[in-house]
């Protein structure tokens, strides 16, 4: 190929690559800002009945009792609370995960052969690979959501929150652990970004190839099978982490003791304390979430590269 050519086709790969990645991040915040709400829930349930938590009318409710309680109690901006930390985590978490697992697939990919070819094993692997890479990046943004949403309860009991805004939140926290502690919760944030993506990004993939394979076309009800069932598989795999990765990202340094020593110490204290399926605890929400986000993300991500004239995921 001659230089000019091979320029040219640089140019092309990094203005391709810099589509898919503005593609995946303002998806993503779409996404997230659209099925919010049911996040909060979520995180709600998973803190009731924890050890140390917070007496009073957050604890003993359902999904629909929990949202019914904040629109009570905070309000509808309460169904919004750490929404600014939650959108400026996907822009780096969702982007970069996307594209890593994207690129990482491509070398598994034989000449003349499509993602297709990629064996279900390799897409679980390279879904967890590049929800680590993202998540790890991402933690900081995530953990300032986490406590942000928790600090509703405070407010319930008339309580001012710890913190005013994401600005507040990074400079409070840095000044109190140290930069480090903007890390707090990373091990079992990773270890659930790779659940997560283990069974989202590799669901989506094979499931939208399985689509295809049975004569549906590469639009918008493939688009949309594939999703619901990557929402699922998601939420099966993840929530055991999710519910460990919030109590350890919630819980803040009382002295020198922290309520749980790790990740595996928070598990084992869940499980004794309130028994196996509270790592379920959120399930309902988790999975009404992550349909409807899934659904969004996915349609809107494949419709923005086809309209740019990119290759479908």
């Amino acid at each position: 190929m001659a230089p000019d050519q091979r320029g040219s086709s640089q140019t092309w790969l990094n203005v391709a690559l810099a589509q898919k990645l503005a593609f995946s991040a303002s998806s993503a915040v779409v996404a997230e800002t659209s099925t919010y709400p049911i996040d909060i829930v979520k995180t709600r349930l998973q803190l009731q009945g924890e050890v140390g938590s917070l007496k009073g009318g957050a604890n003993a409710r359902g999904a629909f009792g929990t949202a019914a309680g904040i629109l009570r109690d905070e309000g509808l901006q309460g169904l919004y609370r750490g929404l600014s930390p939650a959108v400026g985590r996907h822009i780096f978490y969702s982007s970069i995960r996307i594209g890593a697992y994207e690129n990482l697939r491509g070398f598994f990919i034989e000449p003349g052969q499509d993602a297709s070819s990629v064996g279900v094993g390799t897409k679980m692997l390279l879904g967890a690979t590049a929800g680590v890479i993202g998540q790890v990046v991402a933690s900081p943004m995530d953990l300032v959501k986490v406590r942000m949403q928790a600090d509703g309860r405070r407010v319930i009991l008339g309580e001012p929150p710890r913190y005013r805004g994401l600005t507040h939140a990074l400079t409070t926290i840095v000044r109190k652990d140290g930069v480090s502690g903007l890390w707090r919760g990373v091990g079992p944030n990773a270890q659930r970004a790779a659940l997560v993506n283990c069974g989202e990004l590799a669901a989506y993939d094979q499931a939208k190839t399985l689509a295809l394979g049975y004569g549906l076309k590469d639009g918008l009800a493939a688009h949309t099978a594939a999703s619901v069932l990557s929402g699922l598989s998601a939420t099966l795999f993840s929530c055991p982490a999710d519910v460990v990765k919030t109590r350890m990202m919630n819980q803040e340094r009382q002295g020198t003791v922290n309520l749980y020593r790790n990740s595996l110490d928070c598990l084992v204290k869940t499980v004794k304390n309130e028994g196996l399926l509270a790592l379920w605890k959120g399930f309902f929400p988790t999975w009404a979430r992550l349909g409807p986000w899934q659904f969004v993300f996915w349609v809107s991500y494949e419709q923005l590269r086809k309209a740019a004239g990119l290759s479908t995921f």
